[in-house]
């Protein structure tokens, strides 16, 4: 099943409004969705503005899954939400990315491709350059979301995921489960912090393991509309000639493989559910033959991003 854009009427500077013939029909446009938010460093501020853009256009959410920096995003909608509803939440997005961008730490949020190719550049070891693992971020996090509004009040479903380092396995923490160390684990680059302890097991960034839980997102979802966020460019302008421009490109692909796989796999588990299978409401099964995915990619609305 392919991915198709979101309804213009949800994209910046469109029309809520389209054109029929001579008459002007209102865009179908669905009030209630589950979101897929994918890490990518700093390029998860352009998931800001479609998290502020759809709660100005009073979408509600139904379920909201996310890696790295998709997952910090998610647990501050989440954290907002559950404190002060859609204010509380565009509030809470305003004021981290705000906060982070005054405090210059927005190289600590570097896109995964970058950060591979500092290390391939020798820069060393976070155990080395920073034994105490100082980590600015954590500070902001621990200021910015409300955890125990998360665990106990949360009106969305929230699947964060992290990477366990010593088998590579996926971790879906949910919303009862999200901890400030959770949201650290899925956002840790390796390159950078020292891995997160969860359960005496260290855990790195999300994004290898599943950038972000599709899947998973559609098994928990109650409704069929799914808006997927993409970061992280899946096309390249040019053939890579240079050394920087290879390791640029080959960790684009390196950090898309897990979504990449994922799509396919509802692609074929929809084909799947479309010759017949468990027709209860709850299975998965039902939940793809009725799944309606969108897809809004940073690099379709960012000239130059890839």
């Amino acid at each position: 099943m392919p991915s198709r854009n979101i309804d213009p009427a949800l994209s910046p500077g469109s029309s809520r409004r389209e054109r029929k013939g001579n008459r002007a029909a209102p865009v179908a446009k669905p009030k209630r969705m589950s979101l897929a938010l994918q890490g990518g460093g700093a390029y998860g501020a352009f998931t800001w503005g479609v998290l502020d853009r759809l709660l100005e256009e009073k979408i509600s959410f139904d379920a909201v899954s996310g890696a790295s920096i998709g997952a910090i995003n998610a647990a501050l909608l989440a954290s907002g939400l559950a404190k002060d509803g859609p204010e509380g939440a565009c509030a809470a997005l305003d004021a981290f990315w705000t906060k982070l961008s005054r405090l210059g730490i927005l190289n600590r949020l570097l896109p995964p491709e970058v950060l591979q190719a500092a290390s391939a550049l020798g820069v060393g070891s976070p155990y080395q350059f920073n034994p105490l693992d100082l980590n600015p971020v954590r500070d902001l996090l621990a200021q910015a979301i409300d955890f125990d509004a998360i665990q106990t009040n949360a009106p969305v479903r929230l699947l964060l995921s992290a990477t366990r380092v010593s088998d590579g396995a996926l971790r879906i923490f949910r919303e009862q489960d999200v901890s400030l160390d959770v949201v650290l684990a899925s956002s840790c680059v390796p390159q950078l912090h020292h891995a997160v302890s969860i359960d005496g097991e260290p855990h790195w960034d999300g994004g290898f393991a599943a950038n972000p839980p599709l899947i998973e997102l559609i098994g928990a979802s109650t409704v069929s509309d799914v808006l997927l966020v993409q970061i992280i460019p899946m096309n390249g302008a040019d053939l890579p000639r240079t050394k920087k421009e290879i390791e640029h490109r080959s960790n684009q692909i390196t950090f898309n493989a897990p979504l990449k796989g994922e799509l396919e796999a509802i692609s074929a588990m929809r084909k799947l559910s479309d010759a017949g299978g468990d027709a209860s409401p709850a299975s998965l099964s039902h939940k793809m033959h009725r799944l309606r995915l969108y897809k809004l990619a940073a690099e379709d609305y960012v000239p130059g991003l890839a």
